[in-house]
């Protein structure tokens, strides 16, 4: 089945179009205070689309992402009153949230800038943030390294790899693709055992 390739050649579509910049400032905005897709779905595809603009694409991304993380810090902050009943309702944001508190008490800064490089959903802690009332400058500056470093990082070997990276995924994809489904569906059904 071709449904990862032609996923691929769209999104190589959209990355190329006349405004795909402003959706990826959207899109990294987004996503830090409340949207659940990363940014780097829609930065790698443009980054290996026009590699002479990788640079700049990380720097949008990573701008319009700590401005996401101080709007997730203010709802944290000033709207905690609104988002407790759906922290305290139990499952899902209440395990997040303990998590997220955990790790603050333990780490502090670093905790903000592990969430801004690794997968780990950043929304959650810029709002934990708020909520624990973390001095802001550190949370910004923490929130700029970590999210620099890895929007950098995927802009870089997207440029690092150019057409022949281009051509190689395009080769792959759908193997890829359905590797990936493959693993998550084991890896839950492990979790769920």
């Amino acid at each position: 089945m071709k449904f990862f390739s032609r996923l691929y050649d769209k999104v190589m579509q959209w990355s190329k179009h006349p405004h795909a910049e402003r959706y990826l400032a959207g899109l990294s905005f987004a996503e830090s205070s409340f949207f659940p897709i990363p940014p780097d779905v829609m930065l790698a595809p443009m980054a290996l689309a026009r590699t002479d603009r990788a640079i700049r694409y990380a720097l949008i991304t990573t701008v319009a992402s700590v401005a996401g993380g101080m709007l997730g810090y203010a709802i944290g902050f000033w709207f905690f009153d609104i988002i407790q009943p759906l922290i305290s309702e139990g499952g899902r944001w209440e395990q997040h949230y303990t998590t997220t508190k955990d790790w603050f008490d333990k780490w502090g800064f670093w905790a903000i800038f592990i969430a801004g490089f690794s997968p780990i959903p950043y929304k959650v802690f810029t709002i934990t943030a708020g909520i624990m009332g973390m001095f802001f400058l550190p949370f910004v500056i923490a929130s700029a390294i970590g999210r620099g470093s890895r929007f950098f990082l995927v802009a870089g070997l997207m440029k690092w790899g150019g057409q022949e990276m281009e051509q190689k995924l395009k080769h792959y994809i759908d193997f890829l693709g359905w590797f990936v489904v493959f693993i998550g569906v084991i890896a839950y059904i492990i979790y769920k055992l």
